[in-house]
């Protein structure tokens, strides 16, 4: 037999042994056996020159990267909407049952790791790379190489996408963390800084593992439901979980309940309950994050007791004081919980807390420390309410339940905050500052406001460490692109307290420009859609003691307006339409598309001008407001008949 032959067959009787230990938990030779085997092969690579594609030997991890390119997956990959309680989860399905009453759900773990997402072409593993933004990730392939589970080739032989949750499971982690000099604080963080490590040996050290549950693309097969796609991972010799099939909610609910997470070997989050049928699926659709035929139930957050060692007081942007809790270090689903939020003094008051005391504390949704309250007294120590700024020292001035820092001009905290969050890139998309990067432009450049950004120079930057040529060049360009972002990105920047993206995004639709905004008052503000009392008095407030920094902005060339679509003499020219409620198959982005090339306009608000709403399930306000005006309502089906005549 030649070398080549014996290196064939090598290959292929220690994948199937490693399927058969890895996947299967079934192994068929003992360690010495395989090692041999291993080694032998080993050194016919070193002698031949030559490792094919699907050899163990490369899930040894090789030499480090330098950074992560980018990769784009051939089809999207979604995240799941969530909910907390079994009558949103009877809600969901009730919706899924009146567009197709037989209907069979899927039941799966809802699995706490790191999503991936790998590529098979021709038979062999073609590459991995994380989910990202669920279009484009971060090519990760020499780190998941390493991962001993996956297989290297497969039967199938056209190209396709598995999708799978890296994991680290609890027993890897105990033996990881006995010798290792830096032990790992829980599993979750353990797989993601090991997908994430430049140094695939570092991955390799950890022994993670991929649980698969999702074909997310594959070429030429028919594959018809989700059981389907499990039957088709495992003939491919993917490690796949749990799969619970049935048509009643009721009992995919009591399997939830049965689920003992203490007794798994990996982290989980909630259950994930799916249409098993993809044509269904299909007539769901998605709306712009989610899949209508998909939800994640989440776990109630599990509880513990730990002392409260201390306070710290945070300054935010806005200029608000945040309590901090400092705890003893206490593991909690996972995860070494040492410090938690409370939200304001008041909250500090009503849960009666002290330093000292023992208290309850829960992660929501398992991610977010929380305390609940007192567990024992222990006769601590009150925590004082501060009066002066921990940052600047100024007094401070209490609002509410709320705690401020006046001194917007020179608190560090609050200037380095605000402009963070000016540059990001839902904001102004100033690329590549950092939080320490702004820290120089205010600690050596005397950067205190946004607008002080568009008066750098080369000369100024140059003062600053990290900031060589290229980086200089790539910032004055981005500062420079930035003058002509979107009116509703603009308003996010400039930090109003209450404002996120999507209120920006309706200001913006309703008042055209950043002049018109700032003369509304709050009667016309709470006529937009969401917009509350609270949130028009931060809008007039902040205008209010702001109005130079506007026209600053102007003096430097921005004052963005919002792009109207032109009417293009389609059947709904000069109408209006207000969008309200899930669509049968559209998504709003496809309804508004339609209108829009149709010649309409849609807005956030019902009005008198108002001339048509478009009403699907689960229609809120909108539609009371409709019918108190009698503005017309129509359905899905009946605007695709007005523009498809």
């Amino acid at each position: 037999m030649s070398s080549d032959e014996r290196m064939k067959e090598l290959v292929k009787l220690l994948n199937k042994y490693a399927y058969q230990y890895y996947v299967l938990d079934e192994p068929t030779v003992a360690d010495v056996q395989y090692d041999a085997l291993y080694n032998e092969l080993s050194a016919l690579e070193k002698e031949t020159g030559i490792v094919l594609p699907d050899s163990p030997t490369r899930k040894i991890g090789g030499d480090p990267i330098k950074e992560f390119a980018p990769h784009k997956h051939i089809k999207k990959l979604y995240s799941l909407d969530k909910c907390n309680s079994y009558d949103e989860l009877r809600e969901w399905s009730e919706k899924i049952k009146k567009v197709a009453p037989d209907a069979v759900y899927t039941l799966e773990y809802k699995l706490d790791g790191l999503t991936l997402c790998l590529t098979y072409e021709n038979g062999y593993f073609n590459g991995a790379a994380t989910r990202g933004n669920g279009e484009v990730g971060e090519d990760v392939t020499a780190q998941v190489s390493t991962i001993k589970s996956i297989p290297l080739s497969v039967p199938y032989k056209g190209v396709f996408e598995a999708q799978g949750e890296g994991i680290m499971r609890l027993s890897a982690l105990k033996k990881y963390n006995e010798t290792a000099v830096e032990p790992l604080k829980n599993a979750r963080n353990g797989v993601a800084g090991a997908i994430r490590n430049l140094d695939p040996k570092v991955t390799a050290s950890r022994n993670l593992d991929i649980i698969f549950y999702n074909v997310n693309y594959i070429e030429s097969e028919n594959i018809a439901s989700q059981r389907e796609n499990i039957d088709f991972l495992k003939r491919n010799s993917f490690k796949t979980d749990m799969l619970f099939v049935t048509a009643d909610i009721e009992e995919i609910i009591k399997k939830i309940d049965s689920v003992d997470r203490k007794s798994l070997d990996f982290l989980i989050d909630g259950m994930v309950i799916k249409v098993d049928d993809l044509a269904l699926r299909e007539r769901l659709g998605y709306t712009d994050k989610f899949p209508r035929w998909a939800i994640a139930y989440k776990f109630e957050a599990e509880e513990t007791t730990t002392i409260l060692e201390d306070v710290q007081w945070n300054v935010g942007r806005t200029g608000k004081l945040t309590p901090l809790a400092i705890l003893e270090p206490v593991e909690l689903c996972g995860a070494t919980i040492r410090r938690a939020t409370l939200n304001n003094y008041d909250d500090i008051q009503r849960k009666k807390v002290k330093i000292g005391s023992r208290v309850f504390i829960r992660r929501s949704n398992d991610v977010i420390p929380e305390i609940l309250g007192v567990s024992e007294d222990n006769g601590g120590k009150e925590i004082p309410v501060p009066t002066v700024c921990p940052a600047c020292g100024s007094d401070l001035v209490r609002d509410g339940a709320h705690i401020y820092c006046p001194n917007e001009g020179d608190c560090p905290p609050q200037i380095i905050g605000r402009l963070t969050h000016f540059a990001e890139k839902d904001c102004m998309d100033i690329r590549g500052v950092s939080e320490k990067s702004i820290e120089g432009l205010h600690e050596k450049l005397g950067v205190r406001f946004p607008t002080d950004l568009y008066s750098l120079t080369r000369d100024d930057l140059a003062r600053l460490d990290g900031f060589k040529d290229k980086k200089i060049d790539n910032f004055l360009a981005s500062v420079e692109k930035s003058k002509s972002v979107p009116l509703d990105r603009f308003i996010n920047a400039l930090g109003i307290e209450n404002i996120g993206k999507k209120s920006a995004r309706d200001l913006a639709e309703r008042f055209g420009s950043i002049s018109e905004l700032m003369k509304a008052d709050e009667a016309t503000l709470v006529e937009v859609d969401e917009i509350g009392d609270i949130v028009a008095e931060s809008i007039t407030s902040y205008f209010g003691k702001h109005g130079w920094l506007i026209e600053k902005f102007k003096e430097i060339g921005i004052d963005p307006k919002f792009n109207v679509v032109k009417p293009t003499g389609g059947v709904l020219t000069g109408k209006k339409l207000v969008l309200t409620g899930t669509l049968p198959t559209l998504t709003r982005t496809e309804a508004t598309e339609l209108i829009e090339k149709a010649g309409g306009t849609t807005s956030s608000s019902v009005s008198k001008s108002t001339d048509y709403v478009l009403a699907g399930e689960n229609a809120g306000s909108k539609l009371d407001k409709a019918r108190s005006l009698g503005v017309k309502i129509i359905t899905e089906n009946e605007l695709l008949a007005m523009i498809n005549g």
